[in-house]
């Protein structure tokens, strides 16, 4: 989708549809300056027009190039966040989806309302997200397959719209990116062809990639991803993505690690299919969100040095697969007790999070679909964050959690007090991987506490990465969630 900033007379602008957004407070004034612009048509609609977020009225202008406007409702005036701007564009393509407009233009809020900048990043992230499709695997070509051009009008506030919509647009592809990769068939995305979907994106967008193959992985003794994979018929991989920009305000990286588990049967602790293992290919979402970031990073050029690790396998029941009662010595020279062999993204995340130590990194931040509670916890909106509050890290997680709420990519936080440890001691080893029913999200971050001697924090997103019913901008399947959040809070790190 190309995307433009425009200073063309609004009755100038010819456009499938014009999208004009609208406060609950503002609605009288646009009532009477849509007529003015549009015809008598926009006095007619005035009833329906309230400004409600989510509501949209369709009307045909009598003096206007434009073939169509719509007043989009943003909500009370006095609460309009970032994501209010997201969820109003999200209606307008949806809108433009009916009519099958290819050409569709926004209006930008003077200042006043909001800041310029801010929202034109949102109405481009909400239009083009909520425009995304996944047609890889179809054969029929569809009737409409979205906007081919979106524009953003503005009066006076050139420079702040063009930055916005600018950043608004490589994030939105970066976060595409992310998606299109959970969004991927299982077997053409075994590890090995997940790390050159990687190679190639490095590549394209001037950020570094190594990929380990599976001795390397044994000789680094990384005995927690390559216990996972016992059961599989395609090797591991270890990804290591690097953006180090010569302005990097930090000498020392943050390190971003995503699990990816390239389909999760459970291993021999199989799971059911229906609403679990049927969206497996969604299991390596973290790493798709690591992937998406680094992309951003590199095409926004932010000044901060960042390294990516991506641990990758499937988890399948094969003849040689882990079970349990197994005991793995993990990378760190620690030993686990195997109760569970569906408990495997944290047996991969546990290797990949002690050799982030050899960076001796300033901050980690791992995302992993990790726990079916959290989704009961917090449902599909919002993602759990937990840290170990060492050095910096809680100051961090306050930063990260305000970056969640400007970029739309929401999390809460999840207590990590020590007790929740004694429930992972083993009779056998030094901790086991599962901690029981109680407080499943939290068991599994304090599992991946043993691993870290650094600033630390934990996302699981197994709620928010994956979606079976279509939200505002987000719709069914991959979301490409934490792209936009660790986005934002790395440019506030920088």
């Amino acid at each position: 989708m190309k995307v433009t900033v425009t200073t063309i007379a609004l009755t100038e602008l010819d456009v499938d549809l014009l999208l004009v957004p609208t406060a609950k407070e503002g609605t009288s004034e646009a009532i009477t300056e849509g007529t003015r612009l549009f015809g008598p048509g926009v006095e007619r609609a005035q009833a329906d027009i309230t400004g409600a977020l989510g509501q949209s009225v369709l009307i045909y202008p009598e003096q206007s190039k434009a073939k169509r406007a719509a007043f989009l409702g943003l909500g009370d005036a006095d609460f309009l966040t970032a994501d209010s701007f997201r969820k109003a564009a999200a209606f307008g393509a949806d809108l433009a989806a009916k009519v099958k407009a290819e050409t569709v233009a926004v209006v930008v809020p003077p200042s006043e309302l909001f800041d310029a900048e801010i929202s034109s990043q949102a109405f481009v992230e909400g239009f083009m997200l909520a425009s995304y499709q996944f047609r890889t695997y179809k054969t029929k070509p569809a009737d409409f397959t979205g906007a081919e051009r979106f524009l953003l009008h503005t009066d006076g506030e050139l420079k702040s719209v063009r930055k916005g919509s600018d950043q608004g647009r490589i994030v939105s592809e970066a976060v595409m990116t992310a998606r299109d990769l959970v969004n991927l068939s299982p077997d053409e995305k075994t590890p090995e062809l997940l790390s050159r979907h990687i190679e190639r994106l490095g590549k394209k967008y001037d950020f570094d990639v190594s990929v380990w193959d599976k001795d390397l992985i044994a000789e680094e003794k990384m005995g927690g991803l390559l216990a996972v994979n016992r059961g599989s018929q395609d090797p591991p991989t270890f990804s290591v993505l690097t953006w180090q920009p010569e302005n990097a305000k930090n000498k020392k990286p943050v390190v971003l690690v995503g699990k990816g588990v390239t389909f999760d049967t459970g291993g021999l602790s199989l799971k059911p299919t229906k609403d679990s293992m049927d969206h497996m290919k969604a299991d390596m979402a973290g790493a798709a969100a690591v992937v998406g970031t680094m992309e951003a990073l590199a095409r926004l050029k932010i000044p901060v040095y960042v390294v990516g690790l991506i641990p990758a396998t499937d988890n399948r029941p094969g003849e040689k697969a882990y079970v349990p009662g197994d005991v793995v010595r993990m990378h760190s020279g620690k030993t686990v007790e195997v109760l569970n062999t569906d408990a495997e993204g944290r047996m991969i995340l546990a290797d990949a999070l002690s050799y982030a130590k050899t960076y001796r990194p300033d901050l980690v931040i791992d995302l992993a679909t990790l726990t079916g509670a959290v989704v009961y916890a917090l449902g599909s909106d919002v993602s759990a964050v937990m840290t170990n509050s060492r050095g910096r890290a809680r100051k961090d997680v306050d930063a990260l959690i305000a970056a969640s709420h400007r970029s739309g990519d929401r999390l809460h936080p999840l207590p990590m007090y020590k007790e929740y440890a004694e429930l992972l001691e083993s009779d056998v080893a030094d901790i086991k991987n599962v901690g029981g029913r109680e407080a499943g999200s939290i068991t599994a971050a304090k599992f991946l506490e043993h691993f870290v001697e650094y600033p630390w924090i934990h996302l699981d997103i197994a709620g928010t990465a994956f979606l079976q019913k279509p939200k505002p901008y987000r719709g069914k399947g991959g979301t490409g969630f934490g792209v936009r959040v660790l986005v934002e809070f790395l440019r506030s790190y920088s």
